[in-house]
């Protein structure tokens, strides 16, 4: 078996890690030329963001093709998924495969402009993220079918988030402190290649918005305008090291 996944703080590798597997980071493989992949089971576990798949993995899905017996995408949310699973189910018909299991999971959410995360660990007993990752995972286990679905209603909600908010410049609104001791993790953990360091940290203009550089900075010395939290968030079934391994594409211009 398979598992591409793309994470910003951890919540979709930690599913990924209890999935099993072969574990490839699409930030890893996103470039390349040949994305062909065989396999007896080959599936995709990816946060979802403003009720869509986020633009790389939209990217990496255009752009693969996938041979397996079965299939499977799960998108880690914390708010609301709305139709990005039937989205993402359309998106491989499209491109010539198909996934036979499409399913949301409820986790910590941690867009920061909207939720705090101290709130957000309080609620994890009644979003049930343990019981429903088993739940997924023997489904998966078993080879189960599961259609995504979403109502005319819902579908016309998820087009009109989706397509509204524009990433590529979301990193311009953060602010950088004084803590800022030039150490680079968030320009590691930066799955676009979109940090650079100098006398601190400087953002360009092609954000994947996951946070990760916010999250993971050991300094908390990177911050939104509009935060509701100050506390920050590394699912604790993942490194920090895990998270560079898995999003540091600086290596490729070594």
């Amino acid at each position: 078996m398979t598992v591409f996944y793309f994470t910003g703080t951890g919540n979709s590798l930690a599913v990924a890690k209890r999935i099993g597997g072969n574990l490839v980071s699409i930030p890893q493989v996103v470039d390349s030329d040949n994305l062909h992949y065989k396999d007896d089971v080959i599936g995709v576990v990816f946060p979802v963001y403003a009720l869509a798949a986020p633009k790389i993995v939209r990217q990496f899905l255009e752009k693969v093709k996938f041979e397996a017996d079965y299939t499977f995408a799960i998108g880690t949310y914390g708010g609301i998924p709305g139709t990005a699973m039937l989205n993402v189910q359309k998106l491989a018909k499209k491109n010539g495969y198909r996934f036979d299991y499409a399913e949301n999971l409820l986790m910590v959410d941690n867009f920061l402009p909207t939720f705090e995360i101290e709130k957000q660990i309080a609620k994890l007993p009644e979003k049930k993220t343990e019981e429903n990752t088993a739940r997924i995972i023997e489904d998966i286990r078993n080879r189960k079918h599961n259609r995504a679905k979403g109502s005319f209603p819902l579908r016309i909600f998820t087009a009109v988030i989706s397509g509204a908010i524009k990433y590529e410049n979301y990193a311009q609104g953060y602010i950088v402190n004084n803590q800022c001791n030039k150490c680079a993790i968030c320009s590691q953990v930066c799955p676009t290649k979109n940090i650079s360091i100098s006398d601190k940290a400087h953002f360009s203009n092609h954000c994947a918005a996951c946070l990760a550089c916010v999250h993971h900075c050991p300094q908390n010395a990177i911050h939104l305008k509009n935060e509701k939290s100050n506390a920050r968030w590394r699912n604790p079934e993942v490194s920090l090291q895990e998270i560079i391994s898995a999003n540091n594409r600086l290596r490729e211009c070594k």
